[in-house]
């Protein structure tokens, strides 16, 4: 197999990679999939993918993402197993990837840890694909005026300004994209960013089957209730601390005994 980059040059080999996990947390979640391509100087290409047995269940809204079940991989192989020969595909390469500099590089190095060796970014050189398209596609007001507008937006920071400029953008995005909700019911689903197994809206409160939990930090999974009984500084912490007003209620309320039921509102 070859791939080429035209007008691009590089002298060592680079591995562009990308991990499926049970989440989110660097530290302790885990690799269920992992997919390497090692692109040489001359053009030939060599893809490795393998799944992983976790050694834990894997959620269920992570499965929803990237659709990799525990049956998937209760027969592969655990990391430990396949650590000392990936170390040595790595060997030597500089590495490529989207978003590789905020997750997938860090949670990578966190299970060759756990296994005992070495694997560190130290003398590679680092092409995160995600930065680039950032860079070079603005997301403020400004870019997204002369995108959907036309039109440079002149004294942006003006508050009347810029709010006409968004109403301006939001009638672009209208008439550009036919299959956007098309009411304020639909439309605020559409813009919400809040996952479907978050409690609170930035999720440091979530859903585990029925049962909520921590959902971030080292006390990421562990059960409220666990945590109220246990742990009861931890939910001081939050509540002394920079959270968002819905995140400190909840911990507020597990503090006097009183828990999230799902589907039910936090009152």
């Amino acid at each position: 197999m070859e791939f080429n980059l035209p007008g691009f040059k590089f002298e060592k080999p680079i591995i562009f990679f990308d991990l499926e996990t049970t989440g989110t947390n660097i530290t302790t979640d885990r690799i269920v999939e992992i997919s390497a391509a090692k692109l040489m100087p001359d053009g030939k290409l060599e893809v490795k993918t393998k799944k992983i047995n976790p050694e834990r269940p894997i959620p269920p809204e992570a499965t929803a993402i990237h659709g990799i079940k525990d049956s998937d991989v209760a027969n592969e192989p655990k990391f430990k197993s396949i650590s000392s020969s990936l170390l040595k595909f790595f060997e030597g390469c500089d590495l490529a990837g989207y978003n590789i500099n905020n997750f997938d590089l860090p949670l990578l190095s966190e299970e060759f840890r756990r296994a005992g060796l070495s694997f560190t970014s130290e003398g590679r050189k680092i092409i995160d694909v995600q930065t680039i398209f950032h860079k070079r596609e603005p997301r403020n007001l400004s870019a997204a005026y002369k995108f959907f507008c036309g039109k440079e937006l002149e004294n942006a920071h003006s508050a009347e300004k810029d709010i006409l400029a968004t109403m301006e953008v939001f009638e672009g995005q209208l008439k550009k994209y036919g299959d956007l909700p098309n009411n304020i019911d639909e439309l605020h689903l559409y813009c919400s960013n809040k996952k479907p197994e978050w409690i609170d809206n930035t999720g440091k409160f979530k859903w585990q089957g029925e049962v909520p939990v921590i959902g971030f930090g080292r006390n990421n999974g562990i059960p409220l209730k666990e945590i109220a009984v246990n742990n009861p500084n931890f939910l001081k912490w939050i509540i002394n601390g920079a959270f968002p007003y819905d995140t400190v209620e909840i911990a507020k309320n597990a503090l006097a005994g009183k828990f999230p039921v799902k589907n039910k509102p936090i009152e």
